[in-house]
């Protein structure tokens, strides 16, 4: 889901939070919080910083992630005025120009290699205002964060049609040959120049690797030579729209041709309300290296035919054929009945490329007939739901831990190769670790083996409150087995750590006598515990004790070697105690 902000000044119609609340909540979204850009600095920054900020009341609301159509205020609104059956369903125009008229974007065969695919079109005698134009921008952003997968499938270019002169040609150049002034700078500069400009930018660097080790970089002219852009990086400053354009030229180049129809049409659907004739869209002629030709945007409207037994069915709810269809109408899903009620025609329009399936159809048909209004019925199989016996345990001794003066933490079940093997002595082929084949981050290399890492990080960030601390932790720790399905198995661990001025063992071992008491462990070697003195490469030597109970080692405790301690950018001594909890469910 994403979430947006939208200005209470905006275009609004309701009178009340709790009222717009509830409308978003029907609608099937959540209206996340109402902020300021003031209240999310403070919050992230500090007062002093949030000084100056702006105190307009901010909605921020989180939507869906396949419903593009509600990126932007536009979309939103008009959203919600067909739902509340204010205005009817808007119907997009696609105006295509007389011959030699319109516009015309050639692809070469070089882009091939690169970002073979491209669509554009025009919207004209659009009118802007300082709220329509960062709305405009904004779901250009917002859009490549999405269904662009940060402009790796498809980037966005706008560019003001005035500024330049069609026939605009879309090829691959080597870096060396591109020269041309960015959006926003003052010189021109060669492509080599313009990433290494970008390299430090805190926006546009997370996009350079997209194409920085290509023979060739892609970029759009026009008729005179001049640069468009160089996607996915950066337009050009010539053609920088303003609140004074008028026509606007879009282009989308990407990876993936479906991806790039899709950003096209919400784009143009959402804005073409500001053209001089609303709703129409002007088409641009696409001409493939092959020498055919496309007309873009498609603004496709398609029908499907839906039973209303099967939606009524699927959602649980008895309503008639006319009801379900007005139910679809409101959702910008313009249906009605044919045939002798057996069917219902939906016409899917292009702002809604998130509708796939028919079960796609019945959840929007949910959602207007209300969820709140289904009856909950009791369900046909008759089953006693039961808590997991080994979640239930673990809830006990959750209680009982803290009881004992021990603090809860939940770390992470993924950690670094080094946090489980280096920092407490051991190899990492010895720790049976699963590990990730792709990882984000060195944080995040493999699956735990141990919670100890995770509750010394955590200390480790709380250095400063007062001691002792006292950390508990009931989780589970992953390892290898090949004799499971999966190729590795979880194991439910109980692990405690005492942290101050003294190792303070004979409390991490008075604490393991009252887990055992709370499960009624007594303790002897024939049916209890007992605690033998071992060794391990994370504990000081001859202050390690293996812990035995129903017959088998479940776990060790001891004082934590100095060695370990200094890795994990601690100063004090500290005790601790790991068991497996599983063998007592």
């Amino acid at each position: 889901a994403q979430s947006l902000l939208f200005n209470q000044n905006s275009p609004s119609y309701f009178t009340a939070d709790e009222e717009f609340d509830e409308l978003c909540f029907e609608f099937g979204l959540e209206l996340d919080e109402i902020t300021s850009e003031k209240d999310i600095i403070s919050k992230e920054k500090g007062e002093e910083k949030a000084k100056g900020a702006s105190d307009v009341v901010l909605y921020k609301i989180d939507v869906p992630a396949n419903r593009y159509d509600l990126l932007c205020l536009e979309g939103l609104v008009r959203g919600l005025q067909v739902f509340k059956e204010r205005i009817n369903i808007p119907r997009f125009e696609k105006i295509i120009p007389a011959e030699g008229e319109g516009q015309r974007l050639i692809i070469t065969e070089q882009t091939a290699q690169i970002r073979p695919h491209a669509v554009a079109a025009v919207l004209r005698n659009i009118t802007f205002t300082k709220e329509r134009y960062d709305s405009f921008i904004d779901l250009q952003e917002k859009l490549h964060q999405n269904i662009c997968r940060k402009r790796a499938l498809v980037a966005i270019g706008t560019h003001d049609l005035d500024t330049i002169t069609g026939p605009f040609t879309f090829t691959a150049k080597a870096p060396s040959e591109i020269k041309f002034k960015p959006l926003n700078q003052s010189q021109e500069y060669t492509a080599p120049q313009i990433m290494d400009l970008y390299r430090t930018d805190s926006h546009l660097r997370h996009y350079l690797h997209l194409i920085e080790n290509k023979p060739r970089y892609p970029v759009i002219y026009d008729s005179n030579g001049v640069v468009l852009s160089m996607p996915p990086i950066i337009n050009g400053d010539h053609t920088k729209i303003s609140l004074n354009t008028r026509n606007v030229f879009i282009e989308c180049t990407g990876t993936d041709i479906t991806k790039a129809k899709i950003v096209l049409d919400v784009i143009v659907t959402m804005f073409s309300e500001y053209c001089e004739k609303p709703f129409t869209v002007e088409a641009v002629e696409v001409v493939y290296p092959n020498g055919k030709t496309h007309i873009y945007p498609e603004l496709a409207y398609r029908t499907e035919k839906v039973k209303p037994e099967y939606i009524n069915k699927k959602v649980g709810i008895s309503e008639t054929p006319s009801s379900l269809a007005k139910l679809l109408t409101r959702m910008c899903l313009k249906s009605h009945v044919t045939g002798n009620g057996n069917h219902i025609e939906v016409e899917i329009p292009p702002t809604r490329a998130d509708i796939i399936h028919a079960c796609d159809i019945v959840e929007d048909a949910a959602i207007a007939y209300g969820y709140n209004n289904i009856q909950m019925v009791i369900p046909k199989t008759y089953t006693i739901a039961n808590q997991l016996p080994l979640n239930k345990l673990a809830e006990l001794l959750r209680l009982d831990m803290a009881a004992a003066g021990f603090t809860e933490a939940l770390t992470f079940a993924l950690c670094s190769q080094e946090d489980i093997a280096d920092k407490l002595g051991m190899d990492i082929s010895a720790t049976n670790a699963v590990r990730i084949a792709n990882p984000k981050t060195a944080e995040f290399q493999v699956a735990r083996t141990t919670l100890l890492p995770g509750l010394l990080k955590t200390i480790a960030s709380n250095r400063k409150m007062p001691l002792p601390l006292k950390l508990f932790e009931i989780s589970d720790i992953v390892v290898k087995d090949p004799n499971t399905d999966v190729g590795a198995r979880n194991y439910r661990h109980l692990c405690a750590v005492y942290y101050n001025k003294s190792p303070g063992f004979e409390i991490i071992h008075g604490l393991l006598d009252r887990v055992m008491q709370v499960l009624e462990v007594p303790p002897n070697e024939e049916n209890g515990y007992t605690i033998k003195a071992a060794e391990g490469t994370a504990f000081f030597p001859g202050r390690c004790a293996e812990v035995f109970a129903k017959g088998q080692s479940i776990g060790k405790l001891g004082v934590v070697h100095p060695d370990v301690i200094t890795k994990f950018e601690l100063t004090m001594p500290c005790s601790v105690l790991e068991i497996n909890i599983e063998p007592f469910v």
